[in-house]
C-alpha cells in the first residue's frame, strides 16, 4: 500500500484532472446530442469508472471508500423485519395517528365552540 505522504503528493491534481474530467464530459454530452444515446451512455460510463478511479487514489477518496466498504459490512449486519412485523408496526402507526388527529380534532372543534361562545 503507498504511504499516506505519496498519496497526497499529487491529490491537487489528480482532483483537478477529476473536476476537468467531469466538466469534459458535461459539456461533451451536451456537444454531441445528436450522436446515438448508447455511444453517450458508454463514454459517461467510461468516463464515470476513470474519474471513480483517479478519485479513490486520492486520500480523501480513499477515505470514502473505506467508509463506503465499512458501511456495506454494517448493512449485512442489520436484521430486517419480517413481512408480518412490517405489517403489524404499519397498522399500530396508522392507529396511533388515527387516534391523535381524532384527539386534535376533538380540542380544534372545542376550542373553537368556546371562543365563538365567549365572541358571540
Amino acid at each position: 500500500m503507498k504511504s499516506e505522504e505519496s498519496l497526497s503528493r499529487f491529490d491537487l491534481l489528480k482532483w483537478l484532472v477529476v473536476s476537468a474530467l467531469i466538466i469534459l464530459s458535461v459539456y461533451a454530452n451536451a456537444e454531441y446530442a445528436d450522436v446515438s444515446p448508447i455511444l453517450r451512455a458508454l463514454t459517461g460510463a467510461v468516463v464515470g469508472v476513470l474519474v471513480v478511479l483517479i478519485a479513490i487514489n486520492t486520500v480523501k477518496g480513499a477515505a470514502v471508500w473505506l467508509l463506503a466498504k465499512e458501511a456495506r459490512v454494517e448493512i449485512r449486519k442489520v436484521v430486517w423485519p419480517t413481512t408480518q412485523e412490517l405489517t403489524q408496526t404499519t397498522l399500530i402507526v396508522v392507529v396511533v395517528v388515527v387516534f391523535v388527529a381524532f384527539i386534535l380534532w376533538g380540542l380544534d372543534s372545542g376550542l373553537s365552540w368556546a371562543i365563538q361562545g365567549i365572541i358571540g
